[in-house]
C-alpha cells in the first residue's frame, strides 16, 4: 500500500506530459492552418525579396 500511495503522489512524468500535449495541439494547429500559414508565408518573403531588391 506504501508503494502504491508514492507512485499516485510522484509528478515527475507530469510535465513532460503537458509539453506533449502542447505539441500536439501546435501540430495540429499547422495541419489545419496550413494552406493559410503558405499564403502569409509565401507573401511575406515576396515582400522581403521586393524590399532587399530595393536597396
Amino acid at each position: 500500500m506504501n508503494l502504491f500511495n508514492r507512485f499516485m503522489k510522484d509528478e515527475s512524468g507530469v510535465g513532460v506530459v503537458e509539453v506533449i500535449l502542447i505539441l500536439v495541439v501546435l501540430i495540429g494547429l499547422v495541419v489545419i492552418f496550413r494552406d493559410q500559414l503558405t499564403t502569409l508565408m509565401n507573401g511575406i518573403f515576396e515582400r522581403i525579396i521586393e524590399d532587399s531588391n530595393a536597396v
